[in-house]
Formats: C-alpha cells, structure tokens, sequence
C-alpha cells in the first residue's frame, strides 16, 4: 500500500510540474503528445460549448462563451495545486512521515491537510512531522509551493498582454474591413490611386500579426477560447478574412501587391494550419463559402470599386486551389470555437462596429448617448 502511494504521487507530482512547466516555462513548441492541459480542455469544453449552442440569442450566446477562456483558466491552475497538494499527501502516507497533530485528524486526512498547510506556506503549525524525513519532504513541498505561486503571478501579466496585442489588431480591422471583416469591404474601402501602398502596409503588418499569433497561441494555447470584445469579430474571423483578400489578390486583382499579398498568405495559412493542429482538430471536408452565386456577386462587387477579377476560368481555378488551402483549417477552428466565419461580401446595411455605440450601450442597459448642449 505504501510502495502504491508514493508512486502514484511521484508520477501525479511528475507529471503536473512537467505539464506547468510546458505551458507556461516553456510554451515554445507544439507538441501534440499527452498533456494534463490538452485532457483538461478536451473534457470540459464540449459540454460548456453544447450548452453555448442551445443558446439562440447571439448576443447572450457570445457572453456565456466569454466567461470559458479565464474561468478555465482559473480553474486548471487551481486543479494543478489540488493534484500537488494530493501528491505530496502521497509522499507523506508512503514514507510514513508520523505527523503529529490534532487527535480529530488521523490517517490520510492529516497527510493531506498536512501537504495544504505546507504547499500554500501557511505555517500554522498544528501538524507537524516527527521523523527527518518528513522534515525534508516539507521543506521541499514548501519549496515548490513557493515557487508554483511566484510562476502562476509572473504568467498571468504575459498572458494578458498576448491578448491585448491579438485584440488591438483585430480591432483596427472594423474600420478598415467592416464589421463582420469581409474581403470586399477591404479591397473597397482603399481607393484605387492609394490601394498599392496602402494595402502593402495592410499585408505587412497582418504578416506579423499572424506570426505573433502563431506565436502566442502555440505558446498558450488557452488563449484561442478568449473572445473579442464584439460578437461579430473573432481572431478567427480576422485571420480568415486576411486570407481571402491575399486570395483574390494573388487570383488576379489588378494593379495590387501580389507579392506582398503571397508572403501574407504564407505566413496566414501557416497558422490556421498549425493552430488546428494545436487543438487537436481536423480540417473540415464540407462546407463552401463561395459558391457559384456568391461568386458573381464579388466579381460584381469588386469592378465597383475599380478592382475587377478577371472573368477567366484560370483566375477562378486559383481562387478555388487557395481557398483549398485554408479553409477546411478555417472551418474546423469555427466549429470547434464557435466564432463565426466571416462572409465574402458585407451582409446588407451592415454597420460597423463604431457606428453601433448608440445600439451597444442600449443593449448593456445604459441607454443611448444624451446629445451634447451648447451654452
């Protein structure tokens, strides 16, 4: 019974430090082998998202699946500390550390209260081991304690920050893209005498904020469940909407930055690709998101704003071949997060978020803007 318990708590120990270690000490690298935080995940969220379908309401849907990305957060730190906790209690029944303490604790249950005292650094000192091994045991358990805090307190700032860097991008793109962001809207809203340089900068800074979010995301994976602040935009949202405007560039939109366009698309695409990997998911294999209809709406769309797509079956074969590429990566990560794929085309008297202030602060219950009085 003892050589079980102090294996068992010897492997549970093992494997919470390596796993806190992978996520956050060294959160460089994907890896899809077994991990506590992937199982953790992988069981709580489909009965959490189950319950965020059954929702009908949009708005309530968005705010529900909000409260997930820092509650389990909350929750998987906390489940760390309780499995340590239980494994030095292990440590303590199986080297029979003869705790002495109060008569009403016996057995486990002082091994256990006796590892809480300890890991938290709590000192009370009602229990208190008798033999130098025990002595040892507690010193390191405190030790470790310490140290798991001072990691989480130091973790928590960086993981904030990640995000407030993916959602000032996301932001920016309401106006230039429109809100849901749609490819149309971005090619639209760039005039034609300004379009090369300013969608050059546009594919330039999206290459580099694909790569951070790359980044970020491999590096904590727990930030792919954190919401934007609107329910009509996403980080999955934008990065695919980014990559349908490298689409219809490097398809034949004329007079655009094709090669800027290509070395985005690259970077983009490499991302919704690993990110899928990342959270275990598989490319959907249905699903199209520019059917033959839709498409002769954008070719409408888009000579109204002076970029033309080529009426060329060659030109509709590229599209076709890059969005292959990246949108079966797109919708597995929409299903699987229940963020919404943005449209090709602006859905009809869309506004965007900006012009919604009025709308939003009614539906938060503060009311409307009063207007501004002059003396």
């Amino acid at each position: 019974m003892h050589v079980l318990a102090l294996a068992a708590g010897v492997l549970l120990i093992g494997i919470v430090l390596w796993d806190a270690f992978e996520t956050v000490v060294l959160p460089r690298r994907a890896t899809f082998r077994f991990r506590l935080t992937r199982f953790f995940y992988g069981a709580i969220w489909p009965p959490y998202a189950s319950v965020g379908r059954r929702i009908r309401n949009r708005l309530t849907q968005e705010n529900f699946l909000s409260f997930f990305g820092p509650g389990s957060l909350i929750l998987l730190l906390a489940l760390w500390a309780l499995f340590l906790v239980f494994g030095f209690a292990l440590l303590h029944f199986g080297f029979g550390s003869h705790l002495k303490g109060p008569p009403e604790l016996q057995g486990f249950a002082e091994d256990f209260y006796m590892s809480g005292t300890t890991f938290f650094t709590l000192g009370l000192g009602d229990v208190v081991p008798t033999t130098t091994l025990g002595r040892i045991l507690t010193d390191i358990e405190a030790g470790t304690g310490f140290g798991f805090l001072a990691l989480i307190i130091s973790f928590l700032p960086v993981l904030s920050q990640s995000f407030s860097r993916r959602e000032v991008a996301v932001a920016l793109l309401d106006a230039r893209a429109g809100s849901p962001p749609t490819a149309t809207e971005m090619l639209r809203r760039h005039t034609i005498e300004e379009r090369g340089a300013a969608l050059i900068q546009f594919f330039s800074d999206w290459e580099r904020w694909s790569a951070e979010l790359l980044e970020g995301h491999i590096s904590f994976p727990v930030l792919a469940f954190y919401r934007s602040q609107h329910d009509n935009q996403s980080w999955v949202g934008a990065l695919t909407a980014v990559l349908d405007t490298c689409s219809l560039v490097i398809a034949g939109i004329e007079g655009a930055p094709v090669r800027s366009a290509r070395f985005t698309f690259a970077m983009a695409r490499h991302a919704v690709a690993d990110l899928t990997g990342v959270l275990g998911l598989r490319p959907a294999g249905d699903g199209d998101r520019l059917p033959p209809s839709e498409l002769a709406r954008l070719r409408t769309a888009l000579a109204a704003s002076g970029m033309p797509l080529p009426e060329d079956p060659s030109a509709d074969e590229r599209l076709k071949h890059l969005r292959s590429q990246y949108e079966p990566y797109a919708l597995a990560l929409s299903r699987f997060l229940l963020m919404p794929l943005p449209p090709w085309l602006p859905p009809e008297g869309a506004k965007d978020n900006w012009q919604n202030t009025d709308r939003m602060r009614a539906l938060s219950g503060f009311g409307p803007i009063p207007p501004a009085r002059h003396p």
